[in-house]
């Protein structure tokens, strides 16, 4: 075996050296024993993934398409594909055209392309509090400040974004962007009603900095009727979109997109030709075959129906198992819900607690920019049975008991 002496910790970029791993990621390491009930990780179902149709998909791809599938494809991505997705776009209310998409290797690299392209180290951006994970690991990555705006009920609190970019720009700094998910928040589960998104248009033109829309979730919706994203309302370009199909499809095709405009779209290719080239061609051109076939939308319903009483489960299960003094907020879409427990509980410190009991969250912590979240745990519903969403809630609820018990002991 050859023994490596050189002290590569010397040779690691400054960058590298502040790189910190994914909360998530390393929690599903932690939760591969099968005996735990996880609701940490955001996935899908599996019983979901229509693996008939996609067979049929691929083997109608190779028959017509093989050569050109299984070869590179260009950066930008499939023609046809961001053609459909301009198509759907435009239903939705944006004004583009199949220019204006690029086909992305999933939303992460979405997220970082976007860290990449306008953050230097030391510049400032803004998100909500609490925000997907995902997004600060991306823009942390690149030494940014973030600087967290608190949500409310409506998702990104706009009179108080408007007075921190008022202080902001009184001590000189000039944030690059504000980075929201306002249809089913990851992880709060809020919606972000029209009044505000398009407040938020008129404070991003007014201080010259971009919103970056981050929509995976708004087509998984229950008991709330559509809402036009962000981008629909954006008449000068200040908004770039993205949106996937790991919720909507298969998160193993690690398919996304994002729109722009024309100047950030040219800027955003020429970075993703040094990150991969270009994405996946096979698994384009099979998520075509499934658009064209007109099973999207139909397998989109499919989730719903699937996701909607397992929600509902979740809730109910709550209800039942926790002790008195916690708040969740029934989601109306999305995969989450977001849970914040009595005073004096942190749950990070609790997580060791629920592992031994063979339960599973994300703490609050994780997606909080300024530290705070203590109390709060996101958990996710999409991907467990309704027998393991009760016994898990009922496993939480004795774990919560318990440290609210020691509380008074203590007291």
């Amino acid at each position: 075996m050859v023994v490596f002496i050189i002290d590569i910790n010397k040779l690691y970029s400054d960058r590298a050296g502040k790189m910190r791993k994914s909360v998530i990621r390393e929690l599903l390491k932690v939760t591969q024993d099968p005996e735990i009930i996880s609701f940490a990780g955001g996935l899908p179902n599996p019983k979901s993934f229509p693996i008939s149709d996609i067979e049929s998909c691929i083997h109608e791809v190779l028959k017509n398409h093989g050569k050109t599938a299984l070869q590179y494809g260009t950066t930008q991505g499939l023609r046809e594909l961001r053609e459909a997705i301009a198509e759907r776009s435009y239903k939705e209310g944006m004004d583009i055209s199949a220019d204006d998409v690029i086909i992305m290797s999933g939303s992460q690299q979405a997220l970082d392309t976007v860290g990449k392209l306008f953050l230097n180290p030391g510049d400032t951006a803004l998100c909500g509090l609490p925000t997907y994970l995902g997004g600060i690991n991306a823009f942390r990555s690149y030494e940014a400040n973030l600087e967290g705006i608190p949500l409310d009920g409506d998702g990104m609190q706009i009179d108080v974004l408007e007075e921190t970019l008022k202080k902001l720009r009184r001590n000189e700094i000039f944030p690059k962007f504000v980075y929201v998910v306002p249809t089913f928040q990851n992880p709060a589960g809020v919606i972000m009603p029209e009044s505000r998104r398009k407040k938020l248009i008129d404070i991003a033109n007014e201080y010259e900095l971009f919103i970056v829309e981050d929509d995976p979730y708004g087509k998984l919706r229950y008991d709330a009727n559509h809402i036009k994203p962000i981008k629909a309302f954006d008449d000068i370009g200040s908004v770039i979109y993205m949106s996937t199909f790991s919720k909507i499809l298969s998160p193993g095709f690690r398919l996304a997109w994002t729109i722009a405009n024309p100047e950030a779209t040219r800027k955003m290719i020429i970075c993703k030709q040094a990150l991969d080239l270009c994405t996946n061609t096979f698994t384009q051109f099979i998520t075509l075959e499934f658009i064209k076939r007109g099973s999207l939308d139909l397998h989109i319903m499919k989730l719903c129906e699937m996701y909607k009483p397992k929600r509902d489960t979740m809730i109910e299960a709550m209800e039942k198992y926790f002790p008195d003094g916690y708040t969740c907020h029934k989601p109306k879409g999305g995969m989450f819900a977001w849970v914040t427990l009595p005073e004096g509980i942190d749950t990070e410190v609790m997580f060791l607690d629920a592992i031994k009991e063979k339960v599973a969250y994300v703490h609050g912590k994780a997606f909080h920019v300024d530290g705070g979240g203590a109390r709060s745990m996101r958990l996710n519903f999409s991907y467990s049975t309704d027998e393991q969403l009760d016994e898990g809630m009922k496993r939480l609820g004795s774990v919560i008991k318990k440290k609210l018990e020691k509380q008074e002991t203590v007291v």
